[in-house]
């Protein structure tokens, strides 16, 4: 069934309801088949291109009359006029069903057909796949109710659509993709192109399955005979799962989907006259305007055949000026090839003449073309030559990266093993802050009882002296009295009486002697107190001692660590200006190669020690690789530097490859 160019069908007004689609009339004013084939012998005699069109005009007749007639039938069964409407647009509703359901089998096959025929993989021009959006579009427009509001009647497809979006969340990315085109005014173009992006996905058939099952939804939109309210709907929509084989690639950029027409191209289903045998429906209304289109390009066929004939006039006109311009030409160039025999004759001469010349060139030549080809022998060996250093220098270049990668990384691990170090000498800082503290309270508490010691030394002093008076007195009485008894032996009375007080004054005396010896006793009993206190003292001033010796010790350490730290950062600086160096000399390297292949190039992790020297490598010695063996060596036995083939710049080379290096160039060179 055709459309017209606002897209609703043939005989439809566009705002006229589902039972006023088509008009009713009687089936004796319907043409039968043989009319029709009858009335169209003569055309097809002179439009041959049409038979398929008129063959299906025959089917569609046939099956129209049976319709309308039924329709008549029932029409005049019932009473009032209303009933009759009713009847008739049932009926009309049910055969468009029919007709659009037929159309979609037909769109569909034939899509699948010229998809597998092409590869699967469709674009927007593709014609079967224009006239599946067609008829879908056809299908999504049956029974669609009319909305008006204050600016006029709106019946688009694009309002059921949008319902998608809030059933299924998928489809929210379609829906906004649409409606942020910029392109897109109104809703039938925003409706075209969310089948375009439905297909894309390979969702449509889900989607509007969707639709199908929420008819209470869908009744706010169709009336209760459209198709996507009765059995048709899913019939479609099986349909269209066949599709999700397919690839479409659709560009809605610069496409104008609001003034698209949407009509149906008969011409890619009617292939043969046989496989419309087996009927397709079609109206009435649709045939006419068939045959008004097909009259219409007759009459525009026969505008064109008068211009062709005029045309073949003037072009014969033509033809008689380019005779007579040939005549002109043949004349002129037969006085051309006398003209040009003389010359070929003089040329002839002239040839003959310059051919000794060109013998002498060629012998020439010939001498020449030999030492050319002895030159190429030579460059096709050097080029073997440069093939073998562009080998080491793209393996160089990537030994080069691989080494800037580890130097990085170690690079990372000086810089945290530099901040550990500083850590630790803070801590240690902090200790030797606390131990001079420590240090400090120990030496007031050493004084204060080197005090102590001296007072009690003093005090044993003057106890001594006290004894040793105490002890002079005794001899001296005892002697006294040796002497009174010598000198008076007979002053026994007197004597004993003084002997009786010396006595008690040495009883005194002793007594006093007791209480100095038990002073004495004190005073040693505080004298080895005060000795062990001392003895305390003088292990925690040898402990003192020992913190000393520590705190140089770390003092020592710190120092060899800043040292260390000094060289890190001077190491750090150097690999910095070391990597920025061979930054550019990758630059250099890439720009003259790009492929990599094998070389023997020792690794970091495998070189300990010095290849020549045998030094083990630390942060200070650190390791070098020789860019032309490939070995790793310590500063000092690869601090020459030599231009090799492989590099522009000069590079590093250890002493054993400098020395043979220099050799093979002085062998060269002489």
């Amino acid at each position: 069934m055709a459309d017209g160019a606002d897209g609703c069908p043939a005989g439809r007004e566009p705002g006229s309801e589902p039972g006023d689609e088509f008009e009713i009339v009687d089936r004796s004013q319907v043409p039968g088949p043989s009319e029709l084939r009858a009335a169209t012998r003569p055309r097809a005699a002179a439009e041959g291109w049409s038979a398929p069109i008129l063959t299906l005009a025959r089917r569609a007749t046939g099956n129209l009359s049976a319709s309308y007639g039924s329709a008549l039938r029932a029409a005049a069964g019932h009473g009032g006029a209303d009933g009759s409407a009713r009847a008739a647009s049932k009926c009309q509703m049910m055969e468009e069903r029919a007709n659009l359901m037929h159309m979609m089998k037909l769109s569909i096959k034939v899509l699948l057909q010229s998809a597998l025929s092409l590869g699967r993989s469709l674009d927007a021009d593709h014609a079967p796949l224009q006239q599946f959006f067609v008829v879908m579009e056809h299908c999504l427009k049956h029974g669609l109710k009319v909305k008006k509001s204050f600016i006029g009647q709106n019946k688009s497809f694009f309002g059921p659509l949008e319902l998608v979006e809030k059933l299924c969340p998928e489809a929210s990315d379609i829906a906004t993709s649409v409606r942020n085109l910029p392109e897109l005014k109104t809703a039938v173009g925003r409706g075209r192109a969310w089948l375009y992006l439905a297909l894309m996905q390979k969702k449509l058939a889900d989607y509007l399955k969707v639709l199908i099952d929420n008819k209470h939804l869908l009744s706010e939109f169709y009336e209760p005979e459209a198709l996507m309210m009765e059995e048709e709907g899913m019939v479609i929509v099986g349909l269209l799962v066949g599709l999700n084989v397919l690839d479409a690639n659709l560009c809605l950029k610069g496409e104008d989907l609001d003034s698209q027409v949407g009509v149906i191209d008969f011409s890619l289903y009617l292939k043969d006259v046989q496989d419309l045998d087996g009927g397709k429906d079609c109206t009435v209304g649709d045939l006419q305007s068939k045959i008004d289109g097909l009259e219409k390009t007759n009459s525009k066929l026969q505008e064109e055949l008068s211009a062709a004939t005029d045309r073949i006039c003037s072009l014969q006109e033509e033809q008689q000026q380019l005779r007579e311009q040939n005549e002109l030409i043949r004349e002129r160039s037969e006085k051309s090839v006398e003209i040009t025999k003389q010359d070929t004759k003089v040329e002839l001469e002239t040839y003959k003449q310059t051919r000794q010349g060109l013998d002498e060139m060629y012998s020439d030549v010939w001498k020449q073309l030999k030492e050319e080809k002895k030159i190429r022998l030579e460059l096709e060996k050097e080029l073997e030559l440069q093939i073998g250093l562009k080998t080491e220098m793209e393996i160089a270049m990537k030994l080069l990266e691989k080494d800037t990668h580890e130097k990085q990384d170690t690079l990372v691990a000086l810089r945290q093993q530099l901040e550990e170090v500083k850590a630790i000498n803070l801590q240690m800082f902090h200790k030797v802050q606390t131990a001079e503290s420590s240090l400090q309270q120990k030496n007031d508490t050493i004084t204060s009882f080197e005090e102590k010691t001296s007072q009690a030394m003093s005090s044993m002093k003057q106890m001594e002296e006290r004894l040793q008076n105490s002890e002079r007195a005794r001899q001296g009485a005892e002697e006294r009295s040796h002497r009174l008894q010598q000198e008076l032996g007979g002053r026994t009375d007197a004597l004993q009486r003084q002997l009786s007080q010396l006595h008690e004054q040495c009883s005194s005396l002793e007594k006093e002697l007791k209480s100095e010896k038990e002073q004495r006793q004190t005073l040693q009993r505080e004298l080895q107190h005060e000795k062990d206190t001392s003895i305390l003292l003088r292990t925690e001033l040898q402990q003192v001692e020992g913190l000393k010796k520590e705190l140089r010790e770390l003092q020592d350490e710190k120092a060899e660590l800043q040292k260390v730290c000094d060289e890190q950062e001077q190491a750090l600086q150097e690999m910095g200006l070391h990597l920025s160096q061979s930054k550019l000399k990758m630059e250099d390297i890439k720009e003259v190669n790009k492929a990599l292949k094998g070389h023997t190039w020792l690794k970091d992790d495998e070189a300990t020690h010095c290849k020549q020297c045998e030094k083990e490598f630390s942060i200070s010695r650190r390791k070098h690789h020789c860019r032309n063996c490939g070995h790793i060596f310590c500063n000092t036995c690869s601090s020459n530097e030599l231009a090799l083939p492989s590099y522009p710049k000069p590079v590093r080379v250890c002493d054993s490859c400098h020395t043979l290096l220099l050799q093979r160039c002085s062998s060269t060179g002489s």
